[in-house]
């Protein structure tokens, strides 16, 4: 017989951050239950869950952090694996919670001016559209400049996205001039008095020198307009990439002011104790993390949730 009874209400960005975790969380108790079937958390066992936490994408030197957080509680041989949790969930939240940023839109600004940057299929254009439908829904007035224009691809990714969200869209032909584009997309924005513009480039790989020096070409054209912009630089990273993606801000962050980093694909992967590492090693502010493809799926990153769901704490 079928229920006609209420549908059950959809699952919060919590629930759909901590499911998206899960591969990273299962990986991570694994190591934690072999490590629990010890007497004691001894040096050795310490150095194991040292181990486990590298293997979670924490990088080495957070994996130090945390092992030696544990190792300081002074657990006796009644350690269980709540308190292990426990322990790290509050030292990863110390990590994180500087780096919860929202994004602050500068209405002193107008245009406001978003660069998005990024490598190949790290999901920039998406997140752009996300970020549009955020905006206008709040009432902003948004311009969209397809500045990847090596992909025919993107450009029409981008006008889907300014039919759904009301946002104008400027473009060119395949192969156009990618600085001259955001100059005229700025000259649009001022003319037409919008709120934002967010400039979509081309993906590109760090170690491209040619692509690189194009996107400090964007820059330097953009503030021939307004030499404050871009108001907000961010990079969109594909949590998949895992370590990928500290030499991915690296290489950004000598071409281009970074302001802020976007997480894209955390749903599903192992690998989501990268933007811990992140956190760590650079202390840039994470204003949006994304947990599938939907647009209410790109939410503020929030440190507290992020270190309870990558734990398995309760």
């Amino acid at each position: 017989m079928r229920d006609f009874g209420e549908a059950p209400p959809p699952p919060t960005f919590f629930e759909r951050l901590k499911r998206g975790l899960s591969r990273s969380t299962a990986g991570l108790s694994d190591n934690l239950t072999g490590i629990l079937t010890k007497r004691s958390l001894d040096a050795v066992s310490i150095g194991e869950l040292e181990e486990a936490l590298v293997k979670a994408d924490l990088g080495p030197a957070l994996a130090t952090r945390l092992a030696k957080a544990v190792s300081d509680r002074g657990f006796g041989s009644d350690v269980s694996d709540h308190d292990i949790r426990e322990t790290l969930r509050g030292e990863l939240t110390k990590v994180l919670k500087p780096i919860e940023h929202p994004l602050k839109i500068d209405g002193g600004q107008k245009p406001f001016v978003i660069l998005v940057v990024g490598v190949n299929g790290g999901g920039k254009t998406t997140t752009i559209g996300k970020l549009a439908k955020r905006f206008t829904g709040n009432g902003a007035k948004v311009v969209l400049a397809a500045g990847d224009t090596f992909r025919a691809a993107a450009t029409e990714q981008l006008n889907i996205w300014g039919q759904r969200t009301g946002a104008t869209v400027i473009s060119k032909a395949t192969g156009a001039d990618a600085a001259g584009l955001a100059f005229e997309a700025l000259e649009t924005a001022r003319k037409n008095s919008a709120d934002i513009l967010i400039i979509d480039t081309a993906g590109r790989l760090q170690n491209k020198a040619g692509l690189m020096a194009e996107l400090e070409k964007i820059v330097r054209v953009i503030r021939k307009l307004d030499a404050t912009a871009p108001h907000a630089a961010l990079l969109v990273l594909d949590a998949t990439t895992g370590q990928n993606a500290i030499g991915q801000v690296q290489a950004f962050k000598r071409v281009v002011p970074l302001t802020g980093l976007v997480m894209t694909k955390l749903d599903g992967t192992a690998k989501g104790g990268i933007l811990a590492a992140l956190a760590q090693k650079f202390a840039i502010p994470v204003h949006y993390i994304g947990v599938g493809e939907g647009a209410d799926d790109l939410q503020p990153f929030n440190a507290d949730n992020f270190a309870k769901a990558l734990t398995g704490a309760r």
